[in-house]
């Protein structure tokens, strides 16, 4: 993420508008995430909206690679993220051991994230 820029593209959304702050999409991709014991756990890779309900539904979570190569991706609820404007990133309230166990997959071999009862396994295992 570009640090060299005198004002955030967090700051920027919170100018347009004091009570809402909104990004686009390919703004937050390439995002890091963090946990709250300050741990990076990967980098937003995409988002995935909810066309019917007009709302995103997932952050597509890469980690665990290097340079790309070997990573594992995780879709994470989007309200099981925190936007940590001070430090530009996202927080995801799991740890790393937790990360890893999660329900993730292989970026050439995507879930069906319409079906139900994969919703439910992925979603259950964030639940605050």
């Amino acid at each position: 993420m570009n640090h060299t820029t005198t004002q955030s593209k967090y700051a920027i959304a919170d100018n347009m508008q004091a009570a809402t702050t909104l990004l686009s999409a390919s703004t937050i991709t390439g995002d890091d995430v963090y946990n709250m014991q300050d741990e990076e756990l990967g980098t937003i890779q995409d988002v995935m909206l909810d066309v019917t309900e007009g709302s995103i539904r997932y952050a597509v979570l890469s980690s665990g690679g290097f340079l790309g190569m070997g990573d594992r991706l995780f879709a994470v609820p989007w309200r099981a993220l925190t936007l940590d404007r001070e430090n530009q990133r996202f927080l995801l309230d799991v740890d790393v051991e937790r990360l890893k166990k999660a329900p993730g997959f292989d970026k050439d071999e995507w879930p069906n994230m319409a079906d139900p009862t994969w919703n439910s396994t992925v979603d259950s295992y964030y639940a605050r």
